[in-house]
C-alpha cells in the first residue's frame, strides 16, 4: 500500500516538474514582454516586472509590420487547413474501409514520411515551385504546407472513420445512396468532430512555421509572423529583447488558443479506433 502511494507521488512530482519545465519559457516570454528596458538589462530579474509597461507591444507594432504579417500568417494557416481537410477526408475514407495491401503501403508510408527532416525536402519542393513559377507567393506556401500536413491529418481521420460504424453506410447503400452520397450525407457528418480537430491541427502547424516561409517568400510585404520575428534581430545578432518578446507573446497567443480548443479531440482522434468494435 505504501509502496503503490510512494510511486503514485513520484509520478505527480514528475509530472509536475514536467509542466513547469513546459510552462517555463512562456511565463518567462509574458515577464519579459512587460518589462521596461532598466529591468531587462538588470543583473538580478525577477519574474514579476517591478513597473510593468505596454511600451514594448507599442515599439513592436511601430518598428514591423505585425498586423500585415498576421493576416498573411492568417491565410497561409486557414487556406492550409480547409485543402488539407478537403484531400485528407476521402483518401482517409479510403484508406480505412478498404484495408488492402496498397491501403497498408500508404498507412506505412504517411508514418515514414514523418521521419523525413526539413532540409531534406526542401530543395526538391524549392524547384517544383520554381518550374511552377510559385516561388514568392501565398499560393506555393499553401501547397507546401498541405503536402507537409496531410499526412498527419490522414492519420487522424483513418482512426475517425474506423470509430463509424460500417452498418450505416450499409444501411444508406440498401436505401439506394451510392458511396458519393453515403459519404458526403451520413459518413461526413460523424467526422465533424474529427475533421474540426484535424483543420485546427493544420491550422496551428502553418502558423508556427518558419523555415519554409523564409526560404519561399522574399519580398516583406508576402512574409509570415514567424519571419518578421527574425527582424527583431540586428546584423551582429543583438536582440531588441523588449519588443521581440511582446511580438512573440502575441504571435503565440492564436496558437495556444486554438491547440488549447483541439486538444483532447486530437487524443481521441489518435485512440479512436484503437479498440476492435
Amino acid at each position: 500500500m505504501r509502496t503503490g502511494r510512494t510511486a503514485r507521488a513520484g509520478q505527480y512530482v514528475a509530472l509536475l516538474a514536467y509542466l513547469v519545465f513546459l510552462a517555463f519559457p512562456f511565463l518567462w516570454l509574458i515577464s519579459t514582454a512587460f518589462k521596461p528596458p532598466r529591468e531587462l538589462g538588470s543583473l538580478h530579474p525577477t519574474w514579476i516586472p517591478r513597473d510593468p509597461t505596454l511600451a514594448n507591444f507599442r515599439q513592436a507594432f511601430d518598428e514591423q509590420p505585425l498586423l500585415h504579417a498576421a493576416l498573411n500568417s492568417l491565410t497561409a494557416a486557414l487556406g492550409a487547413a480547409l485543402v488539407a481537410v478537403l484531400l485528407a477526408t476521402p483518401m482517409a475514407y479510403v484508406m480505412a474501409r478498404h484495408r488492402t495491401r496498397l491501403a497498408r503501403a500508404a498507412t506505412g508510408w504517411v508514418v515514414v514520411s514523418q521521419a523525413f527532416p526539413l532540409v531534406l525536402v526542401i530543395i526538391p519542393l524549392f524547384l517544383v515551385l520554381k518550374n511552377l513559377r510559385l516561388i514568392n507567393s501565398m499560393a506555393g506556401l499553401i501547397m507546401v504546407y498541405v503536402v507537409w500536413a496531410l499526412p498527419f491529418a490522414l492519420w487522424m481521420l483513418v482512426g475517425y472513420v474506423r470509430a463509424v460504424p460500417p452498418e450505416l453506410e450499409e444501411a444508406a447503400a440498401v436505401d439506394g445512396a451510392g458511396r458519393l452520397r453515403t459519404l458526403v450525407s451520413v459518413t461526413a457528418p460523424l467526422l465533424a468532430p474529427g475533421i474540426v480537430a484535424t483543420a485546427m491541427f493544420a491550422f496551428v502547424t502553418a502558423w508556427n512555421e518558419f523555415f519554409f516561409a523564409l526560404v519561399l517568400l522574399k519580398t516583406p510585404e508576402k512574409q509570415t509572423l514567424p519571419v518578421i520575428l527574425t527582424h527583431f534581430i540586428g546584423a551582429e545578432g543583438v536582440a531588441d529583447l523588449g519588443p521581440l518578446a511582446a511580438a512573440a507573446f502575441l504571435a503565440t497567443l492564436p496558437s495556444l488558443v486554438v491547440f488549447a480548443l483541439i486538444q483532447r479531440r486530437i487524443t481521441g482522434g489518435m485512440l479512436t479506433g484503437a479498440v476492435k468494435n
